[in-house]
């Protein structure tokens, strides 16, 4: 499959749009916000298609396909069997996080993350008036790791685990053995998980395990994901949470009920069922092209020798780049990459202090985007000397 950067001109894309109010300046090869340059799938752009050609767009109901089409999604890909009432279609990762942390802990409670991250967990603790407990991830030997003692520590004072699974930026994939550990912590300290897993269709060569597939934490957590990074429909607000328990789901839909977001988008309910009716196909052939842009980023970067180390990501669209190297500060890293580079990337202590020297990349575009990136990237390296 050859995959051609689609141009999205004129569509409002926050990617393009958005660069300017963000980095200061629109001359920027823009490679930051996770979503990609790949159109959807065929049989997406069709129901869409066929749904707009009905000229009424009013409220709409979850029909009995879309829990489906997710349960079948979920046996399928993670071998876990859900049941229909398990699932509380939702509007996005996000605000179900928020959801989540306003239905299971009261304001000054402990929350647990694991940083560097996805800035909107951090944001969202802090803003419900919770207490952080970071659980720092351990940069050891070009990838990353669970400091488990550390997290035993802060389980004993947690009402809460935000667990993201893949993670993002550093896009590990937790094996089997560290999910156990954690999930044995919480559960000896009456912790609630609650584990973002929207990036667990992209993964290369690991296997993703849903959280709510270990059956002694089935009724001790809630899983939230969506289609959006899997088939690139993020704009389309289509989410959903799995909640076998009936405690946990009454109180996570009361909060997320008293928001009064609670119709579907008759869009982003054809395009969910459309793609895990008949996208895998699709998906594998994209992340096969979303991996050679890893090695083609990784390649370059060891060929030209340049002062950056690359992890190589088990999961996600998202490259991140350790850029310790150039000795430069925070401040001065996003102006180099801004000013000098002319790159668009998310600067790494966004993801908290521990990504102090990184940046992250999206490398979900075509491999010519890649390589003028990466041009840009070794002229501007070059200059520094």
């Amino acid at each position: 499959m050859r995959v051609e950067a689609v141009d999205r001109e004129g569509t409002y894309a926050v990617k393009l749009d958005g660069a300017a109010r963000k980095f200061g300046t629109d001359d920027l090869l823009p490679l930051w916000v996770a979503d990609m340059d790949i159109a959807a799938p065929l049989c997406v752009q069709e129901a869409l298609q066929r749904r707009a050609s009905h000229p009424i767009y009013g409220y709409t109901v979850y029909p009995e396909r879309y829990f489906d089409a997710v349960r079948g999604w979920y046996i399928k890909r993670y071998g876990w069997e859900i049941e229909s009432e398990w699932i509380v279609p939702a509007h996005g990762v996000v605000p179900s996080l928020n959801f989540a942390i306003n239905a299971y802990s009261q304001e000054g409670e402990g929350i647990i993350v694991q940083t560097p991250l996805y800035p909107p967990f951090s944001d969202s603790v802090r803003r419900q008036g919770r207490k952080l407990l970071n659980n720092r991830l351990i940069y050891q030997n070009g990838s990353y790791q669970i400091d488990f003692d550390d997290f035993a520590t802060k389980a004993g004072e947690a009402k809460m685990f935000l667990l993201c699974s893949p993670h993002n930026p550093t896009g590990r994939v937790w094996n089997k053995e560290e999910l156990e550990k954690l999930i044995d912590i919480c559960l000896e300290n009456g912790v609630i998980i609650v584990s973002d897993e929207i990036h667990a269709d992209i993964v290369y060569k690991k296997m993703h395990y849903a959280l709510g597939s270990f059956e002694k934490v089935r009724q001790h957590s809630v899983v939230l994901n969506a289609p959006s990074k899997t088939f690139n429909i993020a704009g389309l607000n289509t989410s959903y949470a799995v909640i076998p328990n009936r405690e946990l789901r009454d109180a996570y839909v009361q909060e997320q009920e008293k928001s009064g977001i609670t119709n579907g988008n008759p869009f982003g309910i054809e395009a969910l069922m459309a793609a895990y009716e008949g996208g895998e196909t699709w998906l594998e052939e994209v992340k096969n092209v979303l991996w050679g842009n890893v090695l083609f980023v990784k390649a370059f970067i060891e060929t030209h020798h340049l002062p950056l180390k690359v992890m190589e990501p088990e999961a996600t669209f998202l490259v991140w780049i350790d850029c310790r190297g150039l000795g430069l500060s925070a401040e001065k890293l996003a102006e180099f990459f801004i000013r000098e580079v002319k790159l668009g990337l998310n600067e790494g202590v966004s993801f908290g202090e521990e990504g102090e020297g990184f940046m992250r990349l999206n490398i979900g575009t075509s491999i010519e985007v890649i390589r003028e990136a990466m041009l840009r990237l070794l002229h501007a390296c070059e200059e520094m000397k």
